[in-house]
């Protein structure tokens, strides 16, 4: 199959100049609370938290809340650039041009997709500001933070088809990532908790995301890497299938 690079070009670029137009939104506004993350858990908890596998408190958090960004602002930029010409009934325009949907997903996730990688390395250049930050792997930490972003920035893209609203895009969002990433270990490690929630939580598929980019970090994880990765690659593959499924049938697009 030939790709029309040029209507990927063109799906990508509308996409980014709306990341400049709301540079506020979507840069500041998400590195402002990591700031405040570090100065409420970094001060106030890491001064009473050593070390967490040999590793300071300050430090021990910092792919934690890289993670718990990521997750957030690839499911709102992806489903939020999709939505919008669902809204709008621009969504018509696209579907009718002579482009695939593989297109149409390389254009709109591979924007959502850079916006993240862009968010994640400028958080981590923010929190090497407040603590010592060593990457151990920096292949894989790169590795884990674009598979993330895309396999987020696809949920997010089913996301913005399935919602019939604005309200619909933050329901998930705020109700089940939020919370799972919270309790997937960004601020802790799972080994400190009893037998029994530590079983409880490898339910949880946030842990391993957060486990594997922990690990590229600081070379010690909660849960296998290799168990870290096919996770993600999992994910990502049932993702790809539901955008396959939604565009074969023409679910919430035709209508």
């Amino acid at each position: 199959m030939n790709l029309n690079f040029y209507a990927i070009a063109s799906i990508y670029r509308f996409e980014m100049a709306r990341m400049r137009r709301t540079l506020f939104q979507s840069i500041a506004t998400p590195v402002i609370s990591t700031s405040l993350y570090f100065i409420v858990f970094g001060a106030a908890i890491g001064s009473r938290i050593a070390e967490i596998d040999g590793v300071g408190y300050g430090s021990f958090i910092v792919p934690g809340l890289i993670m718990l960004m990521l997750l957030t602002e690839s499911i709102s930029n992806a489903s939020f650039g999709i939505h919008m010409p669902r809204f709008t009934g621009t969504i018509f325009e696209v579907l009718s041009a002579p482009i695939s949907f593989v297109e149409v997903i390389a254009g709109y996730v591979g924007a959502a997709a850079t916006k993240s990688v862009i968010l994640g390395a400028t958080i981590l250049m923010t929190a090497s500001l407040f603590v010592d930050i060593h990457i151990a792997h920096p292949f894989w930490m790169l590795l884990f933070l674009v598979l993330t972003s895309v396999s987020f920035s696809l949920f997010g893209f089913i996301l913005g088809i399935w919602a019939d609203g604005f309200e619909k895009l933050q329901i998930v969002p705020a109700l089940i990532i939020t919370p799972l990433a919270f309790l997937g270990g960004s601020f802790y490690s799972i080994s400190m908790l009893p037998p029994f929630w530590q079983t409880v939580t490898l339910f949880n598929p946030v842990v391993y995301l957060i486990s594997g980019f922990r690990w590229s970090f600081y070379d010690n994880a909660d849960v296998s890497v290799a168990l870290s990765l096919s996770m993600t690659c999992v994910f990502l593959c049932i993702c790809l299938v539901i955008i396959w499924w939604i565009f074969r049938t023409g679910y919430k697009l035709r209508t």
